[in-house]
């Protein structure tokens, strides 16, 4: 008899423990996702939806080891101090694994900084500065998106075909204009050396007044324009351009221009013939693009933009970490994440060991008119590994971890 309630207890014990495990193993794997959601729906909402996508994608498969996979989102209203307020909370309080998201180059570098200081692993999704991986890089910092350099890179090898030698440029005034513009100078200058720039304006970013920077513009006289400027900005300075003719007979390079965010509001007044990078949606045929395409247009009603890439990636990289690592403290994570293979609807990429960038490329095309609406044609996916710099560039420009 005491043998018996021996082995009862047991059992007890036993389903007690199993049940536990259970519980514990279901518990969901919470993720911070901060971004500038009511400042820039343009991109933000696309965002959005393709992570949204994802997410249900990678629940509906079993969650990341048998854990429902759970994002905790949070609009930082496009100012950086939120932003750290707002990953201060995520840590503190919601407990959550990492930090991920972003888009203004300024806020991702303040989040950056918060990554280091506090030793949280952080995947910078959009912000396009060079310095979140070099300058300011650290040891717990990735970004997911092609830098500025890449694209500028990207975009430069085109530009140097076309002949043109006197450019002008247009940018904002901040991290992210300078270091595109700085970078495109570089590139272009290695590829054309008697290259030369007549003409540099700085508007303040969403303050355009394209009046004056498109008539200092013409004024310089260039045979090509780079065009660094995005969302209502872009809107106002191709309005001007084109209402003023400043774009015929000249050549025009402009980054991010070729993403649909940008490029539909344009509708009939999109340029034509500018070489940008961008995205042309259903025009890509891989298997990988196939797939997403469809369950995008499925679950949402509409074609994915480049923001939905950029959000789908998001979740698709940090499954991947997750499911690969061993434990999920902060330090396993980043020793997990370098040199981690993601396979996306962009394709396959790779988070580079030696400074946290991922080799996620872009697509480099020219934009045209059709059926009333802004397009992109003649494109190429440039693969994001092709542009980076050296390893011992990136050791000169990145603190050691």
């Amino acid at each position: 008899m005491k043998i018996l309630k021996y082995m009862a207890g047991c059992v007890l014990a036993a389903g007690v423990a199993l049940t536990a495990i259970a519980a514990q193993a279901a518990e969901p794997i919470r993720i911070g996702e901060i971004n500038s959601y009511s400042r820039l729906p343009a991109f933000l909402d696309p965002y959005k939806k393709g992570w949204e996508l994802a997410l249900e994608e990678v629940n509906a498969a079993g969650g990341i080891k048998g854990r429902p996979l759970e994002i905790i989102d949070r609009d930082d209203g496009g100012k950086p101090g939120n932003a750290v307020t707002i990953a201060e909370e995520m840590v503190s309080k919601e407990k959550v694994t990492l930090l991920t998201g972003t888009f203004l180059s300024n806020i991702g570098l303040a989040v950056t900084d918060f990554a280091k200081q506090n030793k949280v692993f952080f995947l910078a999704a959009e912000p396009l500065a060079d310095a979140i991986v070099w300058k300011s890089g650290n040891r717990y910092t990735f970004r997911l998106r092609p830098s500025t350099t890449m694209q500028a890179a990207m975009l430069a090898k085109e530009a140097a075909k076309t002949g043109a030698k006197k450019w002008a440029t247009v940018a904002p005034n901040y991290a992210y204009g300078k270091e595109a513009v700085a970078a495109f100078k570089k590139e272009l200058t290695k590829l054309v050396p008697d290259a030369e720039f007549v003409e540099e304006q700085w508007p303040t970013v969403f303050k355009i007044d394209a009046g004056p920077v498109v008539r200092a513009v013409e004024a310089a006289k260039p045979d090509g324009i780079f065009n660094v400027t995005f969302g209502g900005d872009l809107a106002q300075f191709v309005r001007e351009g084109n209402l003023r003719g400043t774009f015929e007979n000249r050549t025009v390079v402009s980054l991010l221009s070729g993403e649909p965010e940008y490029l539909e509001p344009l509708k009939g007044e999109a340029p034509k013939g500018w070489i940008v990078t961008g995205y042309p949606q259903g025009a890509v045929d891989t298997p990988e693009h196939k797939a997403f395409f469809d369950a995008y247009m499925k679950k949402w009603g509409e074609a994915p933009k480049l923001g939905s890439i950029v959000g789908y990636n998001v979740i698709a990289s940090l499954a991947a970490l997750l499911n690969k690592a061993d434990a999920y403290d902060t330090e396993t994570l980043v020793d997990t994440m370098k040199g981690l293979e993601v396979m996306s609807p962009s394709g396959k990429f790779v988070f580079r060991a030696q400074d946290h960038q991922s080799t996620m490329g872009a697509w480099v095309g020219k934009t045209d008119v059709k059926d009333g609406a802004g397009v992109m044609v003649d494109w190429f996916y440039a693969d994001g590994a092709d542009y980076q710099p050296s390893d011992e560039d990136v050791k000169a420009m990145r603190p050691a971890d």
